[in-house]
């Protein structure tokens, strides 16, 4: 690893997932310490027992990430990729961070991972023009597929208020009581979470204008 800018702290990260019992994130440290100490690195550690993307229990994770943006150290380092990131996107989205706050990124067992030499950042410019190119392709995709859902009569989008199994709940009874004079118009509305302008078209489509 060919670094441009003087290292002397590193952030070593390492991740197992609680489903599998048998893992242990020593495996990952003791080649990750050999690895620091062989050039004089001062080593913090993280290490969290979660799924990739179970964030909400990846505490050690979020703390690695508050102390990038203090400069607590000036490269991440982790055994592999999947260690860190959820996904390509994921990781891109983070590295940018990292770059933004003037901290690398290197792989252990993926060299050409090494955001601070000049290979690595070409691998990582190319990665994020195919995760572009992928988000591209996604969003093309839920496009024709939102096109040949409505072709088939489906309904895009987040159901109208009035759709909604709540609302279809508490209608009848509330139209009852507005016809019955019970409930004022604004109270109704305010029960059924709608705007008093879309009950009183609503009312108007079925009985016509009330007069209350």
């Amino acid at each position: 690893m060919s670094g441009l800018v003087p290292i002397r702290r590193v952030a070593l990260y390492a991740r197992v997932s609680t489903r599998d019992k048998d893992q242990d994130p020593e495996v990952q440290f003791v080649a990750l310490r050999e690895y620091a100490a062989a050039r004089g690195w001062e080593a913090l550690e993280y290490v969290d027992h979660a799924p990739a993307g179970d964030l909400a229990h990846r505490t050690a994770w979020r703390q690695l990430r508050a102390d990038a943006a203090r400069r607590r150290f000036d490269i991440l380092m982790v055994w592999k990729l999947d260690r860190a990131f959820r996904s390509t996107l994921d990781a891109l989205a983070t590295l940018r961070e990292l770059e933004h706050r003037g901290v690398g990124f290197a792989s252990l067992t993926q060299p050409e991972l090494d955001t601070t030499s000049p290979t690595g950042r070409l691998v990582f410019t190319i990665l994020a023009a195919v995760a572009e190119m992928e988000r591209s392709l996604i969003a093309d995709r839920v496009k024709e597929g939102m096109k040949l859902a409505a072709s088939r009569g489906a309904k895009i989008g987040r159901p109208r208020v009035t759709d909604r199994p709540a609302f279809v709940r508490k209608w009848p009874a509330v139209r009852a009581q507005i016809l019955a004079g019970t409930i004022s118009q604004r109270k109704a509305a305010r029960d059924l979470k709608i705007g008093v302008a879309t009950l009183k078209r609503m009312l108007d489509a079925e009985v016509g204008p009330l007069q209350i």
